[in-house]
């Protein structure tokens, strides 16, 4: 994908490109994708982001705390494009509740970064924010963590109405799957069941199984990202849901997961029960998710292409072979 489009300062090495959130879920897949590309890459996470030994593009890595006063600026200093990927979901049920820190990841970073390209001169920066289709639900349906991600998308969009710089928002599904960077499998649906499986649980469902998710692979997600990226001109200025298009029943999810545990560690497939949901479940849990990229695809060109199947494998694959090694990532 030719991302020169973004060269504003016709830069010989190629655009500069922040990532911010580098090294999380997706991130590093982004990173990855990236990588291969002839750009010049800074790489901007709390924790260390590895490189690829094979990649093509310059790659800066820097550790930052983007929370602290000041940082923000610095990381996005100079950058023709910046993917903002940062979310505080900090537990298993953190992305449930709004708190002092969350909202200042989720929400105050753009403010920052867009105050940090305010007074540029030259052409506006690319400004490409991860956000949720939860942010586009009913307000009464929207929890605290989309309630954020829906305010930071208000935040981005008034910046580029102001000119200040182009924002695209993407609305991604539920992503899975496996990091091609760093072999982590996310905090998502789908690694829970698989952790549960190896671990010999029971997974449990809060609902008969028939409630769908549109479940995308983080390869994929970090394709879209490239995809926008070299798209801006069709995409600023918008909010474009990015997905399969398929829903997928939850309770046939959860036993292909169980089925793939069990062929990898040679016992019996754990059972996958209905139980009585939790007094902070939310009515979106209860309701089937509806994504239709064709949109995104049509400015693009853009399409989901790793398989349910295999990226499924790829998460049983990885979480047995951490608990034969007596950890699993969370």
């Amino acid at each position: 994908m030719n991302l020169e489009v973004l060269n504003r300062s016709n830069d010989p090495r190629g655009p500069l490109i922040t990532v911010v959130g580098a090294s999380g879920f997706i991130g590093s897949a982004l990173v990855a994708e990236l990588a291969r590309m002839p750009v010049r890459l800074r790489a901007v996470a709390r924790r260390e982001t590895p490189v690829p030994a094979d990649a093509r593009a310059a790659v800066e890595v820097r550790r930052a705390d983007l929370a602290r006063g000041g940082e923000v600026g610095a990381a996005v200093e100079g950058a023709d494009a910046v993917v903002h990927l940062a979310a505080h979901i900090g537990g298993a049920r953190s992305w449930r509740a709004a708190d002092e820190r969350s909202r200042r990841v989720n929400v105050g970073l753009l403010h920052d970064v867009a105050d940090a390209f305010r007074d540029r001169p030259g052409p506006a920066p690319a400004v490409v924010l991860a956000s949720t289709l939860q942010a586009g639900a009913d307000a009464a349906r929207q929890g605290a963590y989309a309630r954020q991600k829906a305010a930071a998308e208000e935040v981005l969009l008034r910046a580029a109405s102001e000119g200040v710089v182009r924002g695209v928002v993407l609305r991604l599904p539920t992503v899975y799957g496996r990091s091609p960077l760093t072999g982590w499998t996310g905090r998502g649906v789908v690694a829970s069941v698989a952790r549960q499986a190896v671990a010999g649980e029971p997974v449990t469902m809060w609902h008969d199984g028939t409630v769908g998710r549109d479940l995308l692979h983080v390869e994929d997600a970090a394709r879209a990202f490239a995809a926008a990226l070299g798209h801006v001109e069709g995409l600023e200025g918008g909010t474009w849901p990015v997905g399969t298009g398929r829903p997928e029943p939850l309770g046939e999810v959860f036993s292909a997961v169980a089925g793939l545990v069990a062929e990898r560690t040679g016992r019996p497939p754990v059972p996958v029960v209905s139980t009585e949901p939790p007094d902070h479940a939310e009515a979106g849990d209860f309701e089937s998710t509806v994504c239709d990229p064709s949109a995104f695809r049509a400015v693009t060109g853009w399409s989901p292409l790793v398989p349910l199947r295999t990226g499924l494998d790829a998460v049983a694959e990885t979480m047995v072979a951490d608990g034969a090694r007596g950890g699993i990532r969370t």
